[in-house]
């Protein structure tokens, strides 16, 4: 199973939050990968940026211009999140677009809550 697999099929469940019962290895690896894609103050700003845009897509040139980074830091954030199953990407042309997967945020949220989800 990919990195995706697993993100994918987290965020098409509902779970406990952590003080529920207590969550099995692979479900702590799927959530950890999602918890450290956002701690980097990068590509939390990158997430932000994606989730603010009207029309809830973006394009990866539009992304570089907002960053003090390079060009190919700004690719190796944006796959981090699109592996952690937190955005999604398609290819028009020579640009790539990027756009938030919003039941993956639910589910970060989730997690984190003090009471379990319905």
């Amino acid at each position: 199973m990919t990195v995706r697999d697993t993100a994918a099929e987290l965020a098409g469940c509902v779970r406990p939050a952590l003080t529920g019962e207590p969550i099995g290895a692979a479900v702590a690896t799927a959530h950890a990968r999602v918890f450290k894609a956002l701690g980097d103050p990068a590509r939390l700003r990158l997430l932000s940026l994606i989730g603010a845009r009207e029309g809830g897509e973006v394009c990866v040139c539009d992304l570089t211009a907002a960053f003090d980074l390079s060009q190919p830091t700004i690719s190796h954030h944006l796959k981090v999140l699109r592996e952690a199953g937190l955005i999604d990407s398609e290819r028009r042309g020579t640009w790539v677009y990027y756009r938030l997967i919003p039941a993956a945020l639910d589910q970060a949220a989730a997690v984190l809550s003090a009471t379990r989800p319905r």
